[in-house]
């Protein structure tokens, strides 16, 4: 039997004699997950996954292949590790073998990009229907007339049955996700962990677009009561998720997004949140999500008896997630779309404690910011470790950018300075001491400052230079303690601040090197300076 598909897999070139259940709806993916064994309902109605090994992405057994179309195209490291067409026309043959095996597979047409100019036709083919439920709500869902002229683009075969050959295969391990832009197919085997396919079609978009002029983004955004749109760019734990999902403003969406000349549109029609400790007084738009049907919760620990949840049991993984469509959250772009940005929002929770809580940003220091992508760490959580780790992420997101940062930094810098975008780094780490000694930015002065910020009152504060970074730093703003404003003052030890704040202003010279040879002189006259 086979379920309706515009394009056959046939026409593709895969051969199965599998049941092929196509663009199948939640209710019914649901039904086939729960009669496979996949996983189980909970109390409320979401359904809830173990994925076993894999908690979080592989990123080490990840590959492109490395041909005519990438050779000089993508950026090349330890991010973007290569892989041989040989190695790919093995894996692709074996993996077709495999899908030739399957007794069903499931089959989901979907949109990548919200903006019709600039999506692409994906096409998902899993053995779980619960992994073709997830990616379901994760993409951007067509309509049924647009179902019926359908044409898949690009195409994602995940098989976690599926073991990989280091030898045949260029893998590292028996897990691969191999990428060929050339072919237009993605290859994910040896891992049950479902963000691998979300994060696949993100890294499709950051190659495809900027050749568009479009540039790619990894983060949130959202739109204010005034209609003016804002970004926020940050690295996990910094607040990107909280500081976004703010009832008063419009939520376009939660981690990625495209800004076109028009627009910024969302690249998803689902959010996929972090539930470890997950409470419904801190984010209650999100909690709510984990009591619906059509809710996807990987790792979260459920009672077998009674099927309650417990997001603080991190048994099964830290990086506990749950998946659900973005009109499960109140107060949501209809078309996943708003205004090109009046606000580019920059977060780190800056664990030296030296950065300003806010700080405002000229278009040649936000390109340094965006190249550098920091923010800080604790070293770990045994009695006794304090020291503070840099982390730098460039563009907030390496792990998604096949090109070479400095196409996302120029095109950043081009649409900030061509459409007067203001742009502010906003600090939530930690103030009067590095971690261990300081304690974490007040949340409230925090979306004080953002909220200033964002309605434009802050621009009419009296600023000052900071005098290791170089950016504007308000002296006072209206309902928030002007003593946090100066980092350094709220120090016991100014001199052990001056030798922190060295430190960090030399972690990130040392860190922009990479970056110096591919920057105009302007953006290289942004880096900090000792003071």
């Amino acid at each position: 039997m086979t379920s309706s598909l515009t394009v056959p897999l046939s026409e593709q070139g895969i051969k199965t004699d599998a049941e092929i259940l196509a663009n199948l709806g939640t209710a019914a993916l649901v039904e086939h997950a729960v009669a496979n064994g996949e996983g189980q309902l909970a109390k409320h109605g979401p359904f809830v996954v173990k994925t076993g090994l894999h908690t979080g992405r592989s990123a080490k057994d990840k590959f492109i292949v490395r041909d005519a179309e990438t050779e000089n195209t993508v950026w090349w490291g330890k991010v973007n590790v290569p892989m041989t067409p040989e190695h790919f026309a093995a894996l692709k043959e074996d993996f077709l073998a495999a899908l030739g095996d399957k007794s069903k597979l499931y089959v989901a047409d979907l949109f990548g990009g919200s903006q019709p100019e600039y999506r692409v036709n994906v096409r998902v083919i899993n053995e779980l229907a619960w992994h073709n439920l997830f990616i379901r709500t994760l993409l951007v869902r067509p309509t049924k007339d647009e179902l019926a002229s359908f044409a898949p683009e690009y195409t994602i075969i995940d098989l976690p049955s599926f073991r990989a050959d280091p030898e045949r295969h260029g893998s590292r391990s028996e897990t691969v996700v191999a990428v060929n832009l050339s072919e237009k197919l993605i290859l994910i085997g040896g891992t049950a962990y479902a963000g691998e396919m979300k994060k696949s079609v993100f890294g499709i978009l950051n190659y495809l677009l900027p050749a568009k002029g479009v540039m790619p983004m990894h983060c949130s955004a959202n739109i204010g009561p005034d209609g003016k749109t804002a970004v926020f760019f940050g690295l996990s734990g910094t607040g990107k998720t909280t500081l976004s999902a703010d009832a008063s403003r419009t939520l376009i969406g939660d981690d990625e997004h495209g800004w076109s000349d028009t627009a910024v549109f969302n690249f998803e029609g689902g959010c996929y949140a972090k539930m470890i400790r997950l409470s419904p007084e801190a984010e209650p738009e999100i909690y709510a999500t984990t009591r619906m049907f059509g809710t996807v919760l990987e790792n979260v620990v459920m009672d077998p008896e009674t099927r309650e949840l417990d997001f603080d049991d991190a048994s099964l993984a830290e990086n506990s997630r749950g998946a659900y469509p973005i009109e499960f959250i109140p107060n949501t772009s209809e078309k996943n779309l708003g205004p090109v940005p009046a606000n580019v929002v920059f977060l780190t929770a800056d664990a030296f404690g030296v950065l300003p809580p806010v700080a405002r940003l000229t278009p040649d220091q936000a390109m340094y910011h965006f190249l550098s992508g920091y923010t800080a760490k604790v070293a770990g959580t045994e009695i006794g470790v304090t020291e503070p780790e840099a982390t730098f992420s460039t563009c907030f997101g390496a792990p998604f950018m096949p090109r070479h940062p400095s196409v996302y930094g120029n095109l950043l810098k081009q649409r900030i300075a061509s459409g007067g975008v203001q742009c502010w780094l906003l600090n939530t780490g930690w103030t009067g001491g590095k971690y261990g000694v300081g304690k974490r930015m007040p949340i409230k002065a925090t979306r004080a400052l953002l909220n200033a910020a964002l309605d434009g009152s802050l621009n009419n504060a009296e600023f000052r230079k900071d005098p290791n970074f170089g950016f504007d730093v308000p002296v006072a703003v209206p309902g928030v303690d002007s003593a946090i404003l100066d980092p350094r003052e709220t120090w016991a030890d100014k001199g052990e601040y001056d030798q922190t704040a060295a430190k960090l202003v030399q972690l990130f010279v040392d860190n922009f090197a990479q970056f110096e040879a591919h920057v105009d002189e302007g953006v290289r006259k942004a880096a900090p300076q000792a003071a």
